[in-house]
C-alpha cells in the first residue's frame, strides 16, 4: 500500500481533533521503532471524555503497540501522551492505572494459579487491609471495605456470567472466559478511561452483547470513556461514537462511523493489504 502523504490526508483525517468535546486523552506524534521498523510512526489522536471510540486498521497497523506505548508497557522513542492533563508517556503501568487509565490485553493476563475471585480482588483500589497498621488499629474498617470489594467483584462476575466460577482457578477457564475475566478485573480498578484490545475476540455473541450493553451503561451512568481496538466491523460501526483508523503506524482517518465507512484512504488501507509487519507478535 502506498503510504498516505502528509500533504493529502483524507477528509476524515483532517477533522482529527476538531470536535468540540472535552479531551480526556491526547497523543501527539508518538513514534516507536523496533530495529529498523517503525511500528508506530507519528501517531496523533485524541479521545473525548465520555465517548466510545473505536481504533481500527489492518494487521500490523500499530494499534496494539500504540496501546503498549501510552499505558507504560513500552517507552516511546518520541512524542507525547497526555491523560486528563498529565503527561503519561514513559510512566510505569501501575502509575498510569492509578490515575484511572486502565487497559486489557489482546492475549489475556489472568493469574492462572489463583481463583477467579482472587483475580478480581487484587484489582480493587484503596484496600486498607493491605497495610499492617490498618489491620492492627482499624480492624473493622478494613473488614468492611473487604466485604464491599467482594460484593462488587461478584456483581461484575455475574454481569459476565462468571459468578458460578468464582472459586475455580483462572487457569481452568476457557479462552473466552479468561477474556471476560480480564474485562471484569479491569472494571474492578474503577477506571475513568478504559482501553480494550479486541474485547470481542473469542467471546460468544450473547456475552458480547452483554459486554457492549455494560459499556454503554458505564458511559451513561459513570462517565467512563472507552477506546477499543476491534476487527468486527459490525461492532465498530454500530457501537462507537467515533472511529480512528491506523495504517503503517500512523492515523490515516478519523470521523464518525458513517464517514469512515466510505473514506477512500480507509478502503485503500484494507484492500491494498497495508500493514505487513507484525506487532511484536501481537498481529494487530
Amino acid at each position: 500500500m502506498t503510504e498516505p502523504t502528509e500533504s493529502a490526508p483524507s477528509s476524515a483525517a483532517r477533522r482529527s481533533g476538531s470536535a468540540g468535546g472535552v479531551k480526556i486523552f491526547e497523543a501527539t506524534e508518538i513514534v516507536k521503532a523496533f530495529g529498523g521498523i517503525k511500528a508506530v510512526n507519528g501517531a496523533t489522536m485524541d479521545v473525548e471524555q465520555g465517548s466510545i471510540t473505536a481504533l481500527i486498521g489492518p494487521n500490523g497497523a500499530g494499534k496494539t503497540t500504540f496501546f503498549n506505548l501510552i499505558t507504560g508497557f513500552y517507552r516511546p522513542d518520541s512524542g507525547q501522551a497526555v491523560f486528563d492533563g498529565r503527561e503519561v508517556q514513559g510512566q510505569p503501568p501501575y502509575t498510569i492505572a492509578r490515575l484511572g487509565m486502565v487497559r486489557t490485553f489482546q492475549i489475556t493476563k489472568a493469574l492462572t494459579a489463583m481463583p477467579v475471585i482472587d483475580n478480581m480482588l487484587l484489582a480493587a483500589p484503596n484496600q486498607p487491609g493491605e497495610r499492617l497498621r490498618n489491620i492492627v488499629f482499624r480492624p473493622f474498617g478494613w473488614r468492611a471495605r473487604e466485604r464491599d470489594v467482594h460484593e462488587q467483584a461478584m456483581e461484575l462476575l455475574d454481569v459476565f456470567n462468571l459468578a458460578r466460577l468464582a472459586d475455580e482457578y483462572a487457569g481452568t477457564l476457557s479462552g473466552g472466559q479468561r477474556k471476560l475475566l480480564e474485562l471484569a478485573r479491569a472494571l474492578m480498578a474503577q477506571p475513568r478511561f478504559l482501553l480494550l484490545d479486541e474485547p470481542m475476540a473469542g467471546i460468544n455473541p450473547t456475552l458480547g452483547k452483554r459486554l457492549l450493553d455494560h459499556m454503554q451503561r458505564l458511559r451513561t451512568e459513570d462517565g467512563v470513556t472507552f477506546l477499543f481496538i476491534e476487527h468486527d466491523m459490525e461492532v465498530v460501526m454500530n457501537h462507537s461514537d467515533r472511529v480512528i483508523v491506523m495504517a503503517e503506524g500512523k492515523v490515516i482517518a478519523d470521523g464518525e462511523p458513517h464517514e469512515i465507512r466510505s473514506d477512500q484512504a480507509v478502503i485503500d488501507a484494507y484492500l491494498g493489504g497495508g500493514g505487513g509487519e507484525s506487532e511484536d507478535g501481537a498481529g494487530s
